[in-house]
């Protein structure tokens, strides 16, 4: 993926511009649009963004923009970095053709299978964090990972969300502590954009996406509007507020301020099992943000500052947060709470030789300071995080532009000041501080010919203190098989090292003992070796017309194969034992999506998705991997309806997911009154939502998540018995609470 996108804000030798329509009297990004020399010796497509870049080796005079319902525009070579207007075609009888931008759309112009999706589609969700943002895509599963916490976790390619590199503007930002809550940290206002990557990344980004990468591209000052309000609550009495204002302060200097809070002080029991569905609590989260702009010497920089303030308190009614100690001959109630106190800043800075414009310098710079302490019952998870990050780039060319080369170097540092403590001496005690250290570089050629081909190569090679030393080597290539048919494949091999209470946090909702192995036989965390996989994909993009309608069909299979793993082994009711893989594991994933324009103002997306992913346990055998599903149907209708001369319209959002079964951990072992099925049952669930515009400045949404009201039963093993051997609250397949209804509205100033 781009390391750092300068491109937009300098000059080019290529022709650069945006492609926009007028919706609701704003003016629109076109997604999509043809652009291509008037002799048709070569063209490309408009991004998300309604951006392109058209390659200008011969000094050609002018080009071609077309896009369907409206006028095609011939456009003469002049300014670097053109705004297009495109005009609809010609009215009949008073009745004007509107088309819709898609609020997510796969790329067509990278050699990466990347998923783009727009702050609109974010817009769907029922709120507010990047966690929530996934519901609308069949590419991310989405659950929640137990049935105290709350909190949720994704899933892409059939592997839990530790496997997908997360980023914030390419810069790896959901690591190590933030493992657990690190998702629900980053406000979905705050979000302009995101790319889901499938597969391997590219190896500018480092050397730990197993599946894939999933990156935030945040809101600009320089672009964003000068004032947004955002309101929203639920039935669960959960209240949120976003605010974002932004100011020039000079010609060249930007500023925006960004701010979140929430707050729950109630939470009921639906299912009558003495446990809140649902943690109270409380979060604080600014962002300030600077940017920086020189298009005349070719600068472009951003400055960040991030503090978050969070706590959350869950466990049975009765608990009241900070009455009882955590010793268990002093509490009558099993309860807990997590603090968190993180502060985060980034710079980046880029430049570009106004005088030899491919030529590019990028450097990225991130520190990130967590502290988060945790009590669940008799036992307390405490972790303070320090980590810097700083990454160099080098773009230019060889030859000619179709040939593009990148490099750099990366560092990565982080500290660790972690322990587990049991009250229960039977339980083991962990101290596992540690420090770990990588310096990483990389080179990656790009080969673009402009029409067919489009491939990208590259390799990094990485020194860690616990690891070692150990080569990534990345491919991605696209090729048109047709002028509307395109083949992508892609190859990588993928590093990282578990932070293992973190990723799997949700074991402190149970009883269950700590051990790690190896060979059957006891030993430290410490021998605990890093998960290395290797990946492969082919997707097939076809473009065609349906009964006359634009639709495209997308077909995607991928496979993890993983040549080392930390294994957490669930098995054993009573425990969860960690070790090295000593067999197979992988994971398969195919899906197949349908989009079709239905008309102007009806989208339908439909999606089916098979996984196969299992593992070789010690003393179980090969098994499919606990609670996932083995498929997965989807459904969305999108409808944004038509807008008056007051500028008023509706738009309504409709999703059903059929979610198959998930094999459930054993409990064979248990008393039969602490016994579950093998598997789950199948789920069928609906989520809609719809908005009036009133005008520009105003928005307000109504929507239900759940709308079937489906429960899922014994969500908490020994709810009655939360101290004995038997508790454990991580069974959890679907919802724990029924049908949620939600309000909101958005305010503003452009």
């Amino acid at each position: 993926m781009i390391f750092i996108s300068i491109s937009s804000f300098v000059f080019s030798q290529d022709v650069k511009g945006t492609i926009l329509e007028i919706v609701e009297n704003k003016e629109t990004p076109v997604v999509g649009a043809n652009i291509y020399w008037i002799d048709n010796s070569g063209g490309t497509i408009s991004d998300i963004d309604g951006k392109f870049k058209l390659s200008n080796p011969d000094n050609k005079n002018s080009y071609v923009v077309s896009f369907v319902g409206y006028q095609n525009d011939t456009v003469s070579v002049g300014s670097s970095n053109a705004k297009i207007i495109l005009k609809a075609d010609a009215e009949l009888e008073a009745v004007s053709i509107r088309y819709n931008t898609k609020s997510s759309s796969v790329s067509l112009l990278s050699s990466a299978n990347i998923l783009n999706i727009s702050s609109d589609e974010l817009l769907k969700a029922a709120c507010c964090n990047l966690a929530e943002s996934f519901e609308t895509t069949p590419s991310i599963d989405v659950n929640f990972s137990d049935a105290i916490s709350g909190r949720k976790q994704i899933n892409m390619l059939g592997l839990s969300s530790p496997n997908i590199l997360m980023s914030i503007e390419n810069i790896p930002s959901i690591r190590g502590a933030l493992q657990s809550y690190g998702l629900t940290y980053i406000p979905g206002t705050w979000i302009e954009s995101l790319q889901v990557a499938k597969g391997s990344g590219s190896v500018v980004n480092g050397y730990e996406s197993v599946s894939g990468q999933i990156n935030a591209e945040l809101r600009k000052p320089l672009t964003d509007d000068k004032f947004f309000l955002n309101l929203f609550a639920n039935q669960m009495e959960r209240l949120e507020l976003n605010a974002h204002y932004t100011a020039n302060l000079n010609q060249k200097l930007d500023y925006g301020l960004y701010f979140h809070a929430n707050k729950k002080d109630t939470s009921a029991d639906n299912n009558n099992d003495g446990f809140r569905d649902d943690p109270t609590g409380q979060q604080l989260n600014i962002l300030n943000r600077f940017q920086y702009t020189n298009l005349e010497k070719g600068l472009v920089g951003f400055f960040d500052f991030n503090y978050v303030f969070d706590e959350r308190a869950y466990g049975q009614n009765e608990y009241i947060e900070g009455s009882y100690p955590i010793f268990v001959e002093n509490q009558n109630y099993w309860g807990g709470k997590t603090d968190a106190e993180i502060l985060k800043t980034n710079f980046k800075f880029g430049y570009v030789n106004p005088e030899i414009t491919y030529r590019s310098l990028g450097i990225q710079f991130a520190y990130t300071g967590i502290d988060m302490g945790s009590s669940f019952g008799n036992r307390i998870h405490d972790i303070r995080q320090t980590s810097i990050y700083s990454n160099l780039v080098y773009n230019s060319i060889i030859g000619n532009t179709m040939n593009k080369i990148k490099t750099g170097i990366s560092v990565t540092y982080d500290e660790y000041d972690e322990f587990i403590f049991n009250n229960n001496l039977s339980i083991n005690n962990f101290d596992i501080s540690r420090t770990e250290r990588s310096v990483g570089a990389y080179f990656e050629y790009n080969y673009d010919d402009l029409d067919k081909l489009n491939l990208s190569a590259g390799i990094r090679f990485d020194n860690h203190n616990k690891i070692g030393n150990f080569v990534s080597p990345r491919f991605h290539m696209k090729y048109n098989l047709l002028p509307k048919s395109t083949i992508k494949l892609s190859f990588g091999k993928a590093t990282r090292r578990a932070n293992i209470f973190s990723e799997n946090q949700k074991l402190f909702y149970s009883s269950r003992e700590i051990i790690f192995t190896e060979n059957s036989l006891p030993t430290d965390f410490s021998n605990m070796k890093a998960d290395q996989a290797l990946n492969y994909g082919v997707s097939i993009i076809n473009s065609f017309k349906l009964l006359g309608k634009e639709s495209q069909l997308i077909l995607d299979y991928y496979i993890t194969d993983f040549q080392n793993k930390l294994v957490a082994d669930w098995e054993t009711p009573s425990q969860i034992n960690f070790y090295n893989l000593t067999g197979k594991s992988y994971s398969n994933s195919f899906q197949a999506q349908l989009s079709y324009v239905l008309s102007s103002s009806i989208d339908l997306l439909f999606a089916y998705k098979n996984t196969l992913a299992e593992t070789d346990y010690v003393t179980h055998g090969r098994l499919k991997n606990p609670l996932t599903p083995s498929d997965r149907f989807f459904f969305n209708l999108a409808y944004n309806g038509p807008t008056n001369d007051k500028g008023r319209n509706w738009k309504y959002d409709f999703s059903f997911n059929h979610v198959g079964e998930q094999r459930l951990p054993s409990t064979e072992t248990n008393p039969s009154e602490y016994r579950l099925s093998d598997i789950s049952e199948r789920l069928n669930l609906i989520n809609t939502q719809i908005t009036r515009v009133f005008n520009d400045s105003f928005q307000l949404y109504l929507g239900v998540e759940n709308l079937t009201n489906y429960r899922q039963k014994n969500t908490i093993l020994a709810s009655d018995d939360p101290f004995g051997d038997y508790f454990d609250a991580t069974y959890v397949y679907g919802p724990i609470f029924g049908r949620m209804s939600y309000i909101g509205l958005r305010y503003y100033i452009n």
